[in-house]
C-alpha cells in the first residue's frame, strides 16, 4: 500500500518459534491455538496465501488484518480486508494495521507484521507539517543537514 510505513516485520519471532517447535521443546498444541474469533475472521475477511502452513504443511495459510486507532471509535479491533484497508487509508489520518497469519487446519496463529497506514502519510499539509519544521531545524541544526533535504527525502 501507498501509505503504508513503520512497518514492523516479525519473521526472527516466527523462526524462533518454529526452530523450537520443530526440535521438540514446545509443543504443537502450545502454538497451535487460534482463538475461535481468529477462526472465523480468517473464514470471512481473511485473504488466502500460497504459503502453506509451516506446522501442519497441508493447508495454505490465511492473513488477517486487523486494525486500531483512535478514529476508528467502535470500528477498533475488527478484521478488514486488504480493499477495505486502502479506502480506510484515504479517508482516515492515522491507524495500525496488525497482520496475523492463521492455518484454519490445525489452528496455527502468528503475529506476521505490523504498520501504520493513513492520510497522514501521504501529505505534510494535513497538520503534520506545521509541527515538523520546528523539530526538524532542531536537528538540523545539531546535525548539519537541512530542513529541506529531510523534506526531499520523505517524499
Amino acid at each position: 500500500m501507498r501509505s503504508q510505513r513503520q512497518v514492523v516485520d516479525y519473521s526472527l519471532q516466527k523462526r524462533a518459534v518454529l526452530r523450537e517447535v520443530h526440535s521438540g521443546r514446545v509443543g504443537t498444541y502450545e502454538v497451535c491455538d487460534a482463538s475461535p474469533y481468529l477462526k472465523n475472521a480468517a473464514r470471512f475477511h481473511g485473504e488466502p496465501t500460497e504459503t502453506l502452513c509451516p506446522v501442519c504443511r497441508r493447508e495454505n495459510l490465511t492473513h488477517v488484518h486487523y486494525i486500531y486507532g483512535d478514529e476508528l471509535k467502535q470500528s477498533a479491533g475488527q478484521a478488514r480486508t486488504r480493499a477495505e484497508l486502502s479506502v480506510l487509508a484515504m479517508t482516515l489520518r492515522e491507524f495500525q494495521v496488525y497482520v496475523v497469519e492463521v492455518c484454519r487446519g490445525c489452528d496455527w496463529n502468528h503475529l506476521v507484521e505490523q504498520f501504520l497506514l493513513g492520510r497522514d502519510g501521504l501529505a505534510a499539509d494535513d497538520g503534520v507539517g506545521a509541527a515538523e519544521p520546528a523539530a526538524g531545524a532542531a536537528v538540523a541544526a545539531s546535525t548539519g543537514t537541512s530542513v529541506r533535504r529531510r523534506r526531499e527525502a520523505r517524499r
